[in-house]
């Protein structure tokens, strides 16, 4: 009688009570392979909710899950040490988060262990930038720190633009994390620097943006500044895309024939001229852009400098261009009314941004130059000339950073209201060693800070 068993491995061969066993052939493992989707990596000391980083194993001739992933300091453990690493999940992908314990940077290195006693490591690079006021409020947009305009797109995802480059990010408006995709429209626009975008408003399904108009920091004359131009919206959240549409490039030109033909009130000529950095009180320099009333016509365009007149305790200034959508549909020259002077307490125009129901929030903040350090504040406005702005908020100083731009407008008419803002903090000191975030060689380790703030 023949019978042929299999048991762990082994044939056993059965013939009139003889047993023979053939020899098991030993199981060879391959060398744990591991990948990092992100080999630099950006927090907060404090925060809520900072990025992950999703680890990526395997080895040949074993499950996945049967592999151990471990991470631990080796360099600076006041930034955060072995214990402040946490390492989740099973299976193929793990997710790696750092609770942060200090400003600066550190190396953590990444291990795989696996079956046969084999592993692998990676080298994950490490900075975390200081603690904020309500840090519960506070999330990190990475991958850019210039943030300069932003335009809710619906589904709980904002297009934010940055003023050193053209390129427009996608990010979710409730997360720290790396833009969900981006659009760089530099080609279309046919410019190779910055447009130095700082404005936005979103009418339809098109979003306009304007560059800065003015001078460069150092007083010069760069013409791709001098840009207009929309981008078409489709989808929405995740999904969202944009398309570019059309521009304008004499914008600026406009303004200043416009200011000299009625007597020079702003100042105009002499704030573009050669030499004029934009960031004074008599500079020109534009960082809001909003529709008027029930208008997809006349657009408002908000001036951080000069003040009016430019004196101090002068008023901010809104220019009202009354052809805004031929300008940008067919490259009308453009068309003014009076210019509008706002009592803002000295300050002047940051952002300003309606909602449905006509109601206005400007962000008020200081003309100069470096900033950090002065005030800034929310007035709610009925968007009518004439008709004075309200405070809302008094903000905190925006170190690192200054408030730069709102997302949305709530309705201002509920109590409690709450709106984001986000910062400009490409010239902030993120991780103490002195480098201005603009400079980082990284570009995870860039970041602009979000909040929200309630509404007195």
């Amino acid at each position: 009688m023949k019978k042929q068993l299999g048991i762990a491995g082994l044939a056993a061969l059965v013939v009139a009570g003889t047993v023979t066993v053939a020899p098991a052939q030993a199981v060879t493992y391959g060398t744990p392979t591991i990948g990092l989707s992100a080999s630099y990596l950006s927090g907060a000391v404090g925060a809520v909710g900072d990025p992950v980083v999703n680890v990526t194993v395997g080895q040949s001739g074993a499950d996945a899950s049967a592999l151990t992933v471990s991470a631990s300091a080796s360099s600076r453990a006041s930034v955060a040490g072995t214990a402040d690493v946490s390492v989740t999940g099973t299976g193929a992908v793990r997710q790696l988060a750092v609770t942060a314990r200090g400003r600066g940077y550190t190396d953590l290195t990444v291990k795989v262990t696996g079956l046969g006693g084999k592993s692998a490591t990676k080298t994950l690079s490490y900075a975390a930038s200081a603690a904020v006021q309500n840090p519960a409020d506070a999330r990190y947009f990475s991958g850019a720190s210039d943030s300069s305009a932003a335009v809710d797109v619906g589904g709980g995802y904002t297009v934010v633009a940055d003023d050193e480059n053209n390129v427009l990010r996608l990010y979710d408006r409730t997360h720290s994390a790396a833009p969900v995709r981006t659009w760089d429209f530099s080609s279309q626009l046919g410019v190779t620097k910055e447009v130095d975008i700082e404005g936005a408003t979103l009418v339809g399904n098109t979003i306009y943006w304007t560059g800065s108009l003015g001078n460069n920091k150092d007083g010069e004359y760069k013409a791709p500044r001098n840009t207009v131009f929309t981008t078409t919206v489709s989808g929405s959240g995740s999904a969202t895309q944009l398309a570019y549409g059309r521009s304008y490039k004499r914008l600026r030109d406009d303004l200043v024939a416009w200011d000299t033909a009625n007597g020079n009130r702003y100042g105009f000529a002499a704030g573009t001229a050669a030499g004029e950095a934009p960031k004074q009180i008599d500079g020109f320099n534009v960082e809001g852009l909003e529709f008027a009333p029930g208008s997809t016509t006349t657009a408002y365009l908000g001036f951080r400098a000069p003040l009016a007149p430019a004196v101090p305790g002068g008023k901010a200034l809104i220019v009202p261009v009354t052809n805004f959508d031929k300008v940008l549909s067919s490259g009308t020259k453009a068309t003014f009314g009076a210019g509008i002077e706002l009592d803002l307490g000295g300050l002047a125009i940051r952002d300003i941004r309606k909602n449905a129901a006509n109601q206005y929030l400007i962000l008020a903040g200081s003309w100069a130059a470096d900033d950090n350090s002065d005030p800034y504040a929310l007035y709610q406005w009925d968007g009518v000339a004439g008709h004075a702005p309200v405070k809302r908020a008094d903000l905190p100083t925006a170190d690192p950073g200054g408030w730069e731009a709102v997302v949305d407008v709530p309705d201002l008419s509920v109590a409690g209201a709450r709106v984001q803002l986000i910062t400009d903090s490409g010239s902030a000191d993120l991780y103490g060693d002195g480098v201005d975030a603009k400079d980082l060689t990284h570009p995870e380790w860039k970041k602009a800070r979000t909040a929200w703030f309630t509404l007195n």
